[in-house]
């Protein structure tokens, strides 16, 4: 596959993928989203917050820009755990809430077009582009994309699947499972 094919697939995937937590989060309420079920299930709150601020974060990696999250977005989502998470334990970021969800759709949306922009831009040599050399320090070494990494180590196009698309998919995952717990149905069949 030709890597203007391989992009022009990636440009149309996170479309896809963004319109769904769209649709997730125009059909939700502050309620549903900071629903617990029980003790030790994330929150729709948690996946949705963790994965935007994630993506946020290594859009950094990727471009070298700053984050677009500072401590004004913070303080007006006014989350319960002001963290994405991914070095905390369930036990600590189970009670995560979101304070200000007109806020957190606002960052969500300039999340999303930032990284649409810089996939409208991004020129097929730059999908080689190492990222992450190998051998990987102790917090890249046990994740999805290290598994995924070539022989070299992480590259841009690797980083894209792994980092922003796939965890996209497997947090919307958890989103649809979590909104038949609170009365709503998925988004896709």
């Amino acid at each position: 596959m030709s890597d203007e094919l391989i992009l022009d697939s990636l440009r149309r995937r996170f479309r896809a993928l963004f319109s769904l937590y769209e649709d997730a989060t125009a059909t939700m309420t502050i309620e549903q989203v900071n629903h617990r079920e029980k003790d030790l299930v994330m929150p729709i709150a948690f996946s949705l917050f963790h994965w935007v601020n994630m993506i946020d974060a290594s859009m950094m990696i990727l471009t070298g820009e700053p984050y677009i999250c500072n401590d004004e977005i913070l303080a007006a989502i006014n989350l319960e755990i002001p963290d994405h998470g991914k070095h905390r334990t369930v036990e600590e970021m189970h009670v995560q809430q979101i304070g200000n969800y007109e806020a957190f759709i606002d960052y969500m949306n300039k999340v999303f077009a930032r990284i649409e922009k810089y996939l409208a831009e991004l020129q097929p040599e730059e999908l080689t582009r190492l990222v992450i050399p190998r051998p990987f320090g102790p917090q890249v070494a046990n994740t999805f994309s290290a598994r995924v990494a070539g022989p070299e180590g992480i590259t841009v196009l690797d980083a894209i699947e792994c980092w922003l698309y796939q965890h996209g998919m497997r947090h919307m995952g958890e989103i649809e499972l979590a909104r038949s717990f609170v009365g709503l149905q998925g988004m896709t069949s």
